[in-house]
């Protein structure tokens, strides 16, 4: 029997993992009190092959014995996973807001103080999961494909999302950003009437942009560092990794630069992520 243990933080998509992982086979339960799981397993017996358990906050005093049935998992030497799912602070409180659902840590309303308090409870489980995914940008379709990446296909997925994205600096720089790259030294496109009302996604704006020698050594030295740099972040237990490309309106040359770092890694295998936040 495969068993998948999907846990994380309120509002981060274990609903949504759930229906991935019911799409891939997995026998689902939802909310199983942690000291059953042994019990379920003797029950399931050659019956079941794949099941998915989902357990978090809402078991109250239940998930607190979560180590202890995951330590006795270990003990019987059947395989598991686990999937810890999570999102930014500001993903989580527009999600609650939309869905005008109360926090189950924060029985008074303050969603901010439900999710650090259910951060911290969390951070031991965390701490041992075998698969963080933030899904702040994620579709319910991109969850879907992490998934499968992992438990479907097979492949030796790297524990590490990285979100590329373009801006603006006249719109200032994403608050997220842990990289940040200024392209504003390679020729504009907006200044030529051909082009200007363009985007980078357009093939003429992308071949202008590309074509300078200055454009090809910059895409060579970061992709270099880049490279370099994301084994150190994966050894450091960082989940999500955002490179931010900035051009002076976000519409031209940091576009054409972040969809080319995106088929890099996405040609790679990485999981990776785009995002044009200031595109018209």
């Amino acid at each position: 029997m495969r068993i998948v243990i999907i846990t994380g933080l309120s509002g981060a998509g274990k609903s949504k993992a759930v229906e991935c992982m019911e799409d891939l086979g997995y026998y689902c339960i939802d909310n199983l009190p942690p000291q059953l799981m042994n019990d379920f397993v003797s029950l399931g017996g050659n019956d079941i092959k794949k099941v998915a358990f989902v357990m978090d906050i809402r078991g109250g005093e239940f998930f607190d014995d979560l180590k202890n049935g995951i330590e006795e998992l270990k003990q019987t030497g059947i395989h598991y996973s686990i999937v810890f799912l999570e999102a930014s602070e500001e993903v989580l409180i527009r999600r609650y807001k939309e869905t005008r659902r109360i926090h189950p840590v924060s029985k008074d309303g303050n969603i901010q103080d439900g999710i650090l308090k259910e951060k911290e409870k969390l951070k031991g489980i965390r701490d041992i999961a075998d698969y963080i995914i933030d899904t702040s940008d994620l579709t319910t379709a991109q969850l879907k494909t992490e998934l499968k990446k992992i438990f479907d296909t097979g492949e030796n997925v790297e524990n590490l999302t990285i979100t590329i994205t373009s801006f603006g600096y006249k719109n200032g720089i994403p608050l997220d950003s842990d990289i940040v790259l200024d392209v504003r030294f390679l020729p504009n496109p907006f200044y030529l009437r051909s082009l200007k009302n363009l985007t980078g996604n357009n093939r003429k704006v992308k071949e202008y942009v590309l074509k300078w020698p200055e454009s090809k050594a910059f895409i060579e030295k970061s992709y270099d560092l880049i490279q370099f740099l994301i084994p150190y972040y994966i050894r450091e237990g960082k989940s999500q990794l955002v490179m931010a490309f900035g051009c002076t309106g976000g519409q031209h040359r940091s576009v054409v630069l972040a969809n080319e770092f995106y088929n890099r890694l996405s040609q790679e295998g990485k999981r990776v992520i785009l995002h044009h936040r200031d595109l018209k």
